[in-house]
């Protein structure tokens, strides 16, 4: 297609010259819709009233397949008005010089053959026939030139009314197609070039062509705050993206308004959530209102993505598209969707988010379009506040609650995205038409004035800093290349120490004996007590310990290296080596994640850091050895002598308390983001702790209702709502240890691909049967018989509201470890007497008789620990230990 030279069977090649004999105006482009509707078989066209094609520097016309006459220079030079222009052409483009060519621009490649270079500013003029919104398509690529390179040409675009390009320049074998929809309000209308001082300007191509007045109406619809945003005419509009969803790029020739459409499988964050689907475009309907070929053609309705696992029950997750735009504009969003995914009306039902806002809630396209496969759009804008990190997301997901009977599904096929012109007018920077910078000096001077005074205030801080720091430096501040020394914080003294002056004394993990080296470590020692960070071991010592890291020692990998077992001392005191991997970019980041986390916490139910090794740029933490590994080993994939169900209640137990700690023992509390079986270890009594804060985040402050970052975590354990919005809350930890509890149950993974579809996810297949009252039918073998009706129904309670949809209706972590000590209760009374029906008295009773076994195996917090959760129970209340914690 446009020059190519390809192979053909004879009808194609008859068919492509038939069409290169008919001119572009009266060229016919079927849009084909339902069979069933004969009176909707009928050939779309549309012929621009305006349709100015011009191959800037062309010695002919070029002519497409598609109908579309290119002008020559020659026939188009009443056009032009410029002082100085130069012709500049090539013969051909070689495949290297192609190469990088999308294949929705192939079509197009003939026109960047050729150009025009402009020493001076130049006008393009053009007699407006009917005045609306026009195309304005530029093409662009830096031809090799003998006298000019244009890959160093920068320069402006600018129409009567807008700015288009400002200060524009392409990088070598860039091709590039800039389109704007501009809405013309008089009958001449001029495209001007302005090369930059000592700089030229070129153009590959020019189209200004009439679209349809039905194209942009004056009215879209705003997420946040939702309502209608009008005056869209007012605004000129740049397309950023065209998306084809599902399906393949369509070119000018499958579009009757010359549109390009790209595919969307670049675009979408998590692929494998998603499946092409696809129908006959003959069977699409265009409604007599609304949508129409011009909106999108069939090609694109017949087209789209479906959720990849849409026959799970209750699935929880979005498609979710995400693309770079500049967060200085607003953006005008349109979506397009066509049902051909339902067999029968009203079985569809999904919600759309834009930004990890709502857009539509139960978006009900039976109701909406009339009749399945019938074309449906929607206009969204999103202003500049609403953008974050420079990102769009688009998302479609399943809805909850609805009147629906069918299958949760979630459906898109089609997505435009469009820069709105700002105030200066301008679709590129803040220079209004006339070369002023938003129409006023005075802003400029304020803008330099504000960043001077900005620049001044962080240099005066950052010179404070500096200077503190130096104050307070360590003794051995000269060894380099150490990763620990960013961690010391201002305030850091040695009465900040978790450790006590008689375990200095005592030679103990702070000694301050000379080391292997000769070194002291007294005063680093102090140093890295004051962070939280324990003994400074030596690259010998660590290197002795494991064997000089012997791969035998490895008892552990993740994304920041892998983690050895190691022995120390004449005692051999077995310890937990992570060494970080420095090639590993994400693992540095989580390593020093779980620094600043360790440092500022220490729990019994947390693991322990014993010390650290910050020589030769090496990055090692020690930790305490936790006997019996992760909780995951002991109930499945492992020979290991399975856990009785009071093993198991109290390693949750556990583990909730830890994750309660997390939640509300620190000033603003911290999100592990990462809580599944694999990192709750168990020591050698089967005391469960947690581990692995590498993803950990700290929460909202008390102004704040979550903390908006990317989706991190282990797939079959994201809470549904943070995956959907990226807005993260303790909540988030709640739901998966909902999964944990289920895991815990079962005795299966969270998610297991090699099970029939509705047994994939873990915890949708348990809720099913908890609904049909026979989840007993599922919980482990091992465990049959052994658990009392009580306790089992207080487990399943907490578990089943850990994993609601919304985190408001989650429970807090310090609600779940009630029920969990309320059902060890139930375990236990019911394993020593038949309780009566009221058996509260009985429990108390328990408890109160335990209370005295439980406070001898209370943990002693260190001094920089707030909070001890293991006193015991007290004698007057059910579980009232839970009271005992307390924010730091």
């Amino acid at each position: 297609m446009g020059g190519d030279k390809r192979s053909h069977t004879i009808s194609s090649l008859f068919l492509f010259f038939f069409l290169l004999s008919i001119p572009y105006p009266t060229i016919a482009r079927k849009s084909s819709v339902s069979d069933n509707s004969s009176s909707s078989q009928h050939v779309v066209k549309y012929s621009p009233v305006d349709n100015y094609l011009i191959d800037c520097g062309s010695p002919e016309a070029t002519v497409f397949s598609d109908g579309r006459s290119f002008r020559s220079d020659a026939q188009s030079a009443s056009l032009l008005s410029t002082s100085e222009n130069i012709q500049a052409s090539v013969t051909s483009l070689s495949n290297s010089t192609t190469s990088n060519v999308s294949s929705s621009l192939l079509s197009s490649l003939p026109l960047y053959k050729t150009a025009r270079i402009f020493g001076d500013e130049s006008t393009y003029t053009f007699f407006i026939s009917r005045t609306g919104r026009h195309w304005i398509r530029l093409y662009f690529f830096p031809l090799p030139h003998s006298l000019y390179n244009l890959t160093t040409a920068t320069f402006s675009v600018i129409t009567d009314s807008n700015v288009l390009l400002h200060d524009f320049s392409l990088p070598n074998n860039s091709y590039v197609l800039k389109e704007y929809l501009i809405n013309v309000t008089s009958n001449r209308f001029s495209l001007k070039f302005q090369p930059q001082s000592k700089s030229i300007a070129f153009i590959n191509a020019i189209e200004v062509v009439s679209a349809p007045d039905t194209l942009i109406t004056d009215t879209a619809t705003t997420v946040s705050p939702a309502g209608s945003f009008n005056g869209l005419n007012n605004y000129a509009l740049e397309v950023s993206y065209r998306l084809n969803v599902g399906g393949p790029p369509l070119t000018p020739y499958n579009d009757t308004l010359g549109r390009t459409w790209e595919p969307d499988s670049s675009f979408i964050k998590s692929p494998i959530l998603a499946q092409n689907v696809s129908v006959s475009p003959k069977t699409v309907e265009y409604p007599s209102t609304g949508a129409s070929p011009f909106i999108a053609p069939n090609l694109v309705y017949s087209t789209a993505n479906e959720m990849a696992m849409a026959n799970v029950t209750e699935p929880n997750f979005n498609i979710t598209w995400e693309l770079k735009v500049d967060s200085t504009f607003s953006y005008l969003i349109r979506l397009h969707f066509c049902d051909i995914v339902s067999k029968d009306l009203n079985d569809l039902y999904f919600n759309v988010y834009v930004n990890g806002m709502t857009g539509v809630a139960s978006l009900d396209l039976s109701t909406l379009a009339g009749s399945l496969r019938t074309a449906y759009y929607q206009d969204f804008v999103v202003n500049t506040t609403q953008i974050v990190d420079g990102k769009i997301m688009v998302e479609v997901g399943p809805a909850s609650n609805t009147a629906g009977s069918g299958t949760p599904n979630a459906i898109l096929n089609g997505l435009e995205v469009m820069k709105m012109s700002n105030e200066a007018s301008s679709l590129d920077g803040l220079y209004t038409p006339d070369g002023s910078y938003m129409g006023s000096t005075f802003t400029k001077l304020k803008i330099a004035a504000a960043i001077g005074l900005a620049m001044g205030v962080m240099a005066m801080l950052m010179l404070a800093t500096v200077f503190v720091r130096w104050q307070k430096r360590p003794p051995d501040w000269e060894r380099r290349k150490s990763f620990s020394s960013w961690l010391l914080p201002i305030h850091a003294t040695g009465h900040s120490s978790f450790m006590s002056s008689k375990s200095w004394s005592r030679g103990g993990l702070g000694s301050k004996s000379k080391n292997k080296n000769g070194s002291k470590n007294g005063n680093s020692g102090l140093y890295s007590s004051a962070l939280g960070l324990g003994r400074s071991f030596t690259f010998a010592e660590l290197k002795e310990a494991t064997r000089n890291f012997d791969e035998k020692a490895v008892i552990g990998v993740g994304g920041f290296g892998k983690v050895y077992l190691g022995e120390i001392g004449e005692d051999e005191t077995k310890l937990a080596i992570k060494r970080g991997n420095p090639s590993s970019e994400q693992g540095i980041t989580e390593f020093q994640t779980e620094i600043q986390m360790l440092s500022k916490l220490r729990h019994r139910h947390l693991v322990s850091l014993i010390g650290y090794c910050d020589e030769n740029s090496e990055m090692i933490l020690v930790y305490e050895h936790m006997a019996n590994g992760p909780l995951r080993d002991h109930l499945y994939g492992s020979n290991l002598t399975p856990l009785s169900w009071k093993q198991r209640l109290e390693i949750c137990i556990g583990a909730a308390r830890g994750l309660h700690y997390l939640h509300t023992g620190a000033a603003q509390g911290i999100i592990h983001r990462d809580v599944k079986t694999t990192n709750i270890l168990l020591d050698e009594n089967f005391v469960a702790k947690v581990s692995d804060f590498g993803l950990s985040k700290t929460g909202p402050t008390a102004l704040q209702t979550h903390v908006s970052t990317a989706v991190k975590g282990s797939f079959g354990y994201l809470d549904p709502e943070y995956f959907r919005r990226q807005q993260l809350t303790e909540k988030s930890d709640v739901y998966s240890f909902g999964v944990v509890l289920f895991e815990v149950l079962c005795a299966r993974p969270a998610i297991n691909p090699a099970l029939p579809r509705e047994q994939v996810n873990l915890a949708e297949w348990a809720m099913q049967w908890h609904r049909k009252g026979l989840l007993e039918k599922i919980i482990d073998s091992h465990l049959q018989g052994t658990i009392s009706s009580g306790s089992l129904k207080k487990y399943v309670e907490a578990a089943e509201k850990c994993l609601a949809e919304y985190g408001v209706d989650r429970p807090s972590m310090g609600d779940v470890l009630w029920n969990l000590e309320y059902a060890l209760q139930l375990q236990e009374v019911s394993t020593k007497i038949d309780p009566p029906e009221d058996n509260s008295d009985l429990i108390t009773l328990q408890l109160r008789r335990e209370k005295d076994q439980n406070d001898d195996h209370a943990s002693t917090t260190p001094a920089t620990v707030a909070v001890n959760d293991d006193s015991g129970i007290v004698n007057s209340t059910l579980f009232s230990q839970i009271g005992g914690f307390q924010g730091r």
